[in-house]
């Protein structure tokens, strides 16, 4: 079965920046499509960003659009999530999230459209 193992959480100030990577493995990546989501204590899961199996289309949440970039290197077999500017809001537990696909189009950036996913990694944007 794919894995995902996110890292590159830890405690930013905000206005500061993070990097985080999710590594995925055990299947052909570029058959995936891929998602990045957080969860905040007491909150729904919400849809940061989302990008194509081949990474030609990104979706972000409005909340997050201009500050954070997803990207993704499949010969790393890697998906990327930039965050810059953060804000005390983006903390939370931040998961990737992988979905099957033989379309080149994005899935609706929900995390129900995401069946596999990785174990978090927790943000937390405070001074």
């Amino acid at each position: 079965q794919v894995q995902l193992v996110e890292s590159g959480g830890g405690l930013v100030q905000p206005g500061g920046s993070l990097r985080l990577s999710c590594s995925i493995s055990g299947y052909t990546m570029q058959y995936y499509a891929v998602g990045w989501f957080r969860q905040a204590p007491g909150k729904e899961r919400e849809g940061v960003s989302c990008i194509t199996r081949g990474g030609g289309t990104t979706t972000y949440a409005d909340s997050v659009k201009g500050r954070f970039t997803i990207s993704r290197d499949n010969d790393k077999k890697t998906v990327y999530l930039q965050m810059n500017n953060l804000k005390p809001e983006d903390t939370g537990l931040y998961y990737c999230a992988a979905k099957r696909t033989i379309l080149t189009v994005v899935p609706a950036c929900t995390s129900d459209e995401y069946p596999t996913w990785g174990q978090g990694t927790q943000v937390t944007v405070s001074s």
